[in-house]
């Protein structure tokens, strides 16, 4: 069984003064949406290493830097998921994290989870995102590498 907490990563790079986020998209079959790296949490696992795992698991990246947002929110487990968890379990917490990664390294996708990757911008990647979370997490991940930079 599943444990309900997942983590949500995303990849960045700095082109210039600008920030790139990584966003993947599900294929049709998964929904067709874009997203950050996203990934359930194994038993015994810290959140760190669940987001180093899933970030080289769905993307081939080794980042040089990954750093937990301090941000998690919660949605409801879908019907088409419950299988997977125990009984009783009808909310998965989700953690946060930005991944530094190599700014000339191409993403390496599993056709299965992913059909197409792209690095945007802030505002490009708010727009792609479907989930309400997914862009709460954007915005608090971009104040965060906005104050990085800042305090340079």
């Amino acid at each position: 069984m599943r444990e309900p907490i997942q983590v949500l990563i995303y990849p960045v790079k700095l082109v210039g003064d600008n920030w790139q986020y990584l966003l993947l998209r599900r294929p049709p079959n998964g929904g067709g949406f874009w997203q950050g790296v996203t990934g359930g949490v194994e038993k015994g696992e810290s959140l760190i290493e669940a987001a180093k795992r899933e970030l080289f698991e769905e993307t081939g990246f080794v980042p040089s830097l990954i750093e937990n947002l301090n941000k998690s929110y919660s949605f409801p487990l879908s019907d088409k998921y419950k299988h997977l968890y125990a009984d009783g379990v009808r909310v998965i917490v989700e953690h946060a994290f930005v991944a530094h990664v190599d700014s000339e390294q191409e993403p390496v996708l599993d056709p299965r989870e992913h059909n197409a990757w792209r690095w945007c911008s802030f505002k490009e990647a708010l727009e792609l995102l479907k989930y309400p979370n997914n862009k709460d997490a954007l915005k608090h991940c971009h104040n965060f590498l906005s104050w990085k930079v800042s305090s340079y």
